[in-house]
């Protein structure tokens, strides 16, 4: 991969062999390596034995998850933060997994949407809940930095499975609790 970035980077008129960019064909594989690492990892790998039997069955949601990726259509990113929040049916997951869970799927080339529906896809499979509910803030840079050249807007994608999706009141106790975390 250091050749074909060393090529780009005299396709762009630069001098690879000047003195700031001789390390940069390894520092960019490197950094690519990084961040499309959640691509060569598995859901069972991460999530280990961290499922627990439990009679809970009140909702459980973790926000505010700070998350990057890079988008498929421009290898820019997007960063911003994911919501994610399910209803327990026996089952619960020990809460670090969950923004784990986030940035396996993040770490990847990406887009928002599909990124939100992995994210609920995952809890979904791993605890069989009686629903999962995902919202993702996001801000990509291939819309601020270049195209349109927006620099405030961002946007917003969500992702209701089973009784989040059944039930507008679980939904808008999910939004609330969304809402009541950015205070």
């Amino acid at each position: 991969m250091d050749q074909e970035i060393r090529r780009i980077l005299q396709a762009l008129g630069e001098d690879p062999e000047r003195p700031g960019l001789r390390e940069t064909p390894r520092r960019v594989r490197e950094s690519f390596e990084f961040l499309t690492s959640g691509a060569r990892q598995s859901l069972q790998e991460i999530v280990g034995g961290a499922v627990y039997e439990d009679p809970v069955d009140e909702m459980v949601a973790v926000c505010d998850i700070e998350m990057y990726s890079l988008c498929e259509h421009h290898l820019l990113p997007f960063v911003g933060k994911a919501h994610v929040a399910y209803l327990p049916q026996g089952r619960i997951i020990g809460l670090s997994k969950i923004p784990r869970i986030v940035d396996m799927f993040a770490r990847r080339l990406q887009v928002q949407e599909r990124l939100t529906q992995q994210v609920a896809e995952a809890i979904m499979e791993v605890l069989r809940p009686q629903g999962v509910g995902v919202m993702i803030e996001a801000d990509h840079f291939c819309m601020r930095m270049r195209g349109v050249a927006k620099q405030s807007s961002y946007a917003v994608t969500s992702c209701m499975l089973g009784g989040f999706r059944k039930d507008p009141r679980t939904r808008a106790e999910f939004f609330n609790l969304v809402r009541q975390a950015r205070r």
